[in-house]
């Protein structure tokens, strides 16, 4: 897996910024992340080794743009060349997550026709108003791969009208951070019912930093979120589809930091209840 942060810089547009971790990471730094700027790894897959060849090699997956958002204003400018090179590198899978898919009919290149098969998309839903403001124009675009990010999850949320096959999986989690706001196990659990329902794959990346399960709420600590997910053991893959093939923003490995309690989704304490 590789990170491919070309610009730098957002602004809050929905809930789910709140408390984004870039501007809680550059605040630390005393940088003002609501200016975007190019950033000097712009033409980071096209970068070659004394050997000439690819410092990212062929078949990686990309993390593109997770200090900003691909579809952002400020980034019209440069976004042609992004796409020149995505398709340049076809033997790369480009993923981006955006909040902002209802600009995304403006912000593809001539040639985009269905989408290029190496670029996977991802609409975040991190509550009922954005998933039904930016779903049904999600589930309409001339993308190929198409993922649901309901992350940081904060409330329940129905996304049973737009489930379907043109959903490659769907991703939940909780929100990290000093300032995050509750992750309801219960929401969990309820969206990956809707996906079983729909034969969606379902993926739970991380608990967030305040977990409830069964009315008690805990606190877990950052390096512990992931690997505490992966303890629930409730991700799915639905009969008849090809297992050996993750979804692409699933292959992450889970946060380890040595020796953990037990997981909260098991019923029991971690670190302290609150």
């Amino acid at each position: 897996m590789a990170s491919w942060n070309l610009w730098h810089g957002c602004h809050k547009i929905s809930a789910g910024c709140a408390h984004c971790y870039v501007y809680r990471i550059d605040a630390r730094h005393g940088r003002d992340s609501s200016i975007v700027t190019k950033t000097k790894d712009f033409d980071l897959p096209m970068r070659k080794n004394r050997m000439k060849e690819y410092k990212i090699p062929s078949g990686e997956l990309v993390y593109t743009c997770f200090t900003s958002d691909f579809l952002l204003e400020d980034a019209d400018p440069w976004r042609e060349e992004a796409w020149r090179i995505m398709k340049i590198r076809s033997d790369l899978r480009f993923l981006f997550i955006t909040k902002r898919i209802h600009r995304f009919a403006q912000c593809i290149p001539p040639d985009w026709g269905d989408g290029y098969d190496n670029v996977v998309v991802c609409c975040t839903a991190e509550n009922q108003d954005r998933a039904d403001f930016r779903l049904p124009i999600f589930r309409d675009l001339p993308i190929r791969h198409k993922s649901i990010i309901c992350e940081p999850l904060l409330g329940p949320i129905d996304l049973s009208p737009y489930l379907g096959s043109w959903v490659e999986d769907v991703v939940v989690g909780g929100e990290s951070g000093i300032d995050a706001r509750l992750c309801d196990y219960a929401w969990v659990l309820d969206i990956r019912r809707q996906c079983i329902g729909h034969g969606v794959p379902f993926h739970f990346r991380q608990t967030g930093a305040y977990f409830r399960k069964d009315g008690k709420t805990y606190r877990i600590l950052k390096k512990d979120q992931q690997a505490q997910a992966h303890k629930a053991k409730i991700d799915l893959r639905p009969r008849g589809i090809d297992k050996s093939v993750e979804a692409p923003y699933s292959q992450g490995k889970p946060a380890s930091g040595g020796s953990t309690p037990q997981s909260p989704v098991q019923g029991t304490f971690f670190i302290d209840e609150i």
